[in-house]
């Protein structure tokens, strides 16, 4: 039992400690390429302007880097490579024990992180070269969706095939077997999960959500008996936490999709890794552990839905951060107010998944 808590926490730490220590190079490679947008504002789904945005934002977007996601991938990436080597190179049993590490619990969802991260990465870097097929210089939204279906589609014929995965479990609706239909779910969920990680806007803000959603989900999978996917979530909560270090106000750069893109899909991973795969309810309550992600996305539908049914919007802007950005909070308490509403839904949401 000690030993299993000292795996989750000192991965956590580690990562941590080398996102800090990593991120004067990044930070520095960042602002010496100038990677940052060329023209602030932005283009809103269907093409229309954002003008609420744009007068919000006009001095924030320019001048300070994208990518800040590299922070976490490098943090994580060390930190799996530090307890490798150390199992590798002395074959201690503590060393064995502390290396995370495993074919049935973490290559998945690191696989996911990384992949996710450097697809995020070629966006970004379109993006501020102004070399994509959009005005904004990144790939388009329906390319980004397209690529994350494929993705989804690919995890899920994964756990159906390899993994004897069927089903899962919905709010509300408990365990329901989808059988061939269950890489339709991955992908769908895939998507929703992804459509929150433009909560990416306000500094400080997405790094203390997701750092409350994995922690959520660390705890679950450490009740659930998977502790090396547990120490995979703390690992990357000891890495959000370094990039949250420098992204408080002011910023030193975005977690952009370098970084939401790997968090998001590392998290739909998680999520179904610990449901059926585990024994437990880990998609059920997805909802509620990642309710920031879920108004996110839920605020973006209602906007469109108000737009395309009457003709003129339900939020002053959206999605539901800028929201209350233009009702004249400052990002500083609205980010804080989010952390709370994380810090309750996490809480909320590992009391639903250890319930029985």
């Amino acid at each position: 039992m000690v030993i299993d808590v000292i795996k989750i926490f000192l991965p956590s730490t580690l990562a941590f400690l080398s996102g800090i220590a990593i991120t004067p190079l990044i930070a520095g490679y960042l602002y010496r390429n100038h990677m940052w947008k060329k023209k602030a504002g932005k283009i809103g789904l269907g093409g229309v302007a954002t003008p609420v945005f744009d007068e919000l934002h006009k001095d924030k977007e320019v001048g300070t880097p994208r990518m800040g996601g590299l922070v976490i991938g490098a943090g994580v990436f060390l930190t799996v490579l530090i307890l490798f080597m150390a199992d590798y190179l002395f074959g201690e049993p503590v060393f064995d024990k502390l290396n995370f590490l495993s074919r049935n619990q973490t290559w998945l969802p690191l696989m996911a992180l990384f992949i996710g991260g450097f697809i995020g990465f070629l966006d970004d870097w379109m993006e501020v070269k102004g070399s994509g097929d959009y005005i904004s210089g990144g790939l388009s939204l329906k390319k980004r969706l397209l690529l994350v279906s494929l993705l989804g589609l690919l995890a899920g014929f994964w756990f159906y095939y390899k993994l004897d995965v069927l089903g899962a479990t919905l709010p509300l609706l408990g365990y329901i077997h989808f059988g061939i239909l269950f890489p339709v779910l991955f992908a769908l969920v895939a998507l929703a999960v992804y459509s929150g990680g433009v909560i990416d806007g306000i500094d400080g803000l997405s790094g203390g959500v997701f750092a409350a959603i994995f922690s959520a989900y660390g705890v679950i999978a450490f009740y659930q008996e998977q502790i090396d996917l547990a120490a995979f979530c703390f690992t990357i909560v000891g890495g959000t936490l370094a990039f949250l270090w420098f992204n408080v106000p002011p910023a030193r750069f975005y977690l952009s999709e370098t970084g939401s893109m790997a968090l998001t899909l590392a998290l739909t991973v998680v999520a179904f890794m610990t449901d059926e795969l585990g024994g437990g309810r880990g998609l059920s309550v997805l909802p509620v552990v990642a309710l920031p992600l879920a108004a996110t996305t839920g605020s973006v539908l209602i906007q469109l839905f108000y737009r395309k049914v009457f003709g003129r919007k339900f939020f002053r802007v959206a999605p539901l951060h800028h929201h209350f950005e233009a009702l004249g909070w400052p990002g500083y308490k609205v980010a804080m107010r989010y952390w709370i509403v994380s810090g309750v839904s996490a809480i909320f949401g590992i009391v639903l998944a250890l319930m029985r």
